[in-house]
């Protein structure tokens, strides 16, 4: 439950740690906004809180067009109480409810379909098949702010089959017509989407480029300047389509996204995996309240989680990275994307990462490895085919991978925020340096402990320990 007294301080305060935590309803206008909303602050008696847009909009309120809810970070403070519901919003946010029903989606939690809508209820104070709209239409509504798009072109990328069904869903969701967002008509059809992704500082930019920086492969990722680039494949109903994406910074909690996405195809999932790619949606402040006792004034404010697109591309980065420096995996990532790699069609020097089926049907002789990690390299990519539900844990029946990979391939391909590497070489040298710390004080937050004390062996030597 939400604590009035609490929110009324953070909504008056304007702080943008506070962003997407929950939101403000004005009795008198009718409308929700962001705690950062530039509006005159109203009187505490004309205000309502509501733990998420879905739920203020289901009490008859509309969105600000000032501040504009569609763009808040999507981390609301109850995220972390309830399991079930972080994996059903994460299952919605790839479209598990704009390709599937309420009853598939409850099967893949685990759970009963009674139960799930109880659990959304209790949390967000809506169904699940309205909160999924809602989001549907939220995206809709940032596209025709911020792009250029044509209205039948946002309709399908948000999920809506035709524009009357978008039309309707936008007016019974948000009381507006897509009109009264967009009055310049736009036309054209245009593959490159640029849009503002929110996130809650801190955020220590500089430190995640310097990681990707370290292990970019060529012609599938880059880092100029302040942005990160790389490219990616995504599965649709239609096939696999294949683009690239470049993440900027623009001004405390926004960065620029720039989008080449080739299809008409709904947006959303590809979206939320940047997101989580960039760990755009962490609640810093909670997490480094957690880490701060135990790492003092040696904690490095907004160390977030440099992602990687998928579980199985961190696998294989970590099978090649195995007992070598960082740039030993990285010359050898870089033969064999240069033997296996597809470049995007419509950018030929851009390249894809390979594909289960192209090192399944190579020999891999072209790594400069032992026998045994090419096996395990065709092994694990026979495993995905065979097996496309697979998780990392189920791979560690494999020949080749043990704990560390499967852990790193949960951490960086997945964003799981609680991995501990403890049997990392880094971490058990910056250990040494750092004194006592036992897993258990990091929990649940380890895979953000194990950044600070890779972090940590950039900077001179402490001179006074962790305790």
């Amino acid at each position: 439950m939400l604590d009035p007294l609490v929110c009324q301080q953070a909504r008056l305060s304007r702080d943008s740690r506070f962003d997407g935590l929950f939101f403000i309803a004005v009795k008198s206008t009718g409308i929700y906004c962001r705690t950062i909303c530039p509006a005159k602050s109203p009187a505490e008696h004309q205000v309502s809180y509501f733990s998420c847009a879905a739920a203020a909009a289901s009490a008859g309120y509309r969105p600000c067009l000032r501040c504009r809810p569609d763009s808040a970070p999507q981390s609301p403070a109850w995220l972390g109480v309830e399991t079930s519901v972080r994996r059903a919003l994460k299952l919605i946010a790839e479209g598990a409810l704009v390709h599937g029903d309420q009853a598939a989606l409850a099967s893949r939690l685990g759970i009963s379909e009674r139960y799930l809508r109880k659990l959304f209820q209790q949390h967000l104070g809506v169904a699940p098949k309205q909160y999924a709209l809602y989001q549907q239409v939220l995206l809709a509504k940032q596209l025709l702010h911020q792009s250029q798009l044509p209205v039948h072109q946002i309709a399908a990328l948000s999920g809506f089959h035709s524009i009357r069904r978008f039309n309707d869903a936008f007016k019974q969701q948000l009381l507006l017509n897509p009109s009264q967002i967009r009055r310049k008509k736009m036309t054209g059809h245009s593959s490159v989407i640029e849009l503002q992704l929110s996130y809650r500082p801190p955020l220590n930019w500089q430190a995640q480029l310097d990681f990707w920086r370290q292990r970019t492969l060529d012609g599938m990722e880059w880092v100029k300047g302040d942005a990160y680039g790389r490219t990616f494949s995504w599965p649709t109903p239609q096939g696999m389509v294949h683009g690239w994406f470049e993440l900027s910074p623009v001004k405390e909690g926004v960065m620029q996204l720039k989008l080449h996405w080739p299809s008409q195809q709904e947006l959303t999932s590809v979206l939320q995996r940047i997101r989580q790619l960039a760990d755009l949606d962490a609640n810093m402040p909670q997490i480094e309240q957690q880490l701060a006792p135990v790492f003092g004034d040696f904690l490095e404010s907004g160390l977030r989680l440099p992602g990687l697109w998928n579980p199985f591309e961190a696998a294989v980065r970590a099978i090649l990275g195995q007992q070598v420096s960082v740039q030993g995996a990285r010359t050898q990532l870089n033969r064999l994307l240069t033997e296996l790699a597809e470049p995007l069609a419509d950018d030929p020097e851009k390249k894809l990462f390979p594909t289960p089926e192209a090192i399944r049907q190579n020999e891999l002789l072209m790594l400069k490895v032992p026998q045994a990690r090419r096996d395990t390299l065709k092994q694990l990519a026979a495993t995905v085919i065979a097996e496309p539900q697979s998780t990392p844990d189920d791979w560690l029946k494999l020949k080749g991978i043990g704990p560390w990979t499967v852990a790193y391939s949960k951490m960086r391909g997945l964003a799981d925020p609680d991995i501990w590497l403890g049997g990392d070489l880094g971490v058990q040298k910056a250990l040494k340096r750092h004194g006592d710390i036992t897993p258990e004080q990091l929990a649940p937050w380890r895979s953000y402990a194990t950044f600070q004390l890779w972090f940590s062996l950039s900077r001179p030597a402490v001179t006074e320990q962790i305790k």
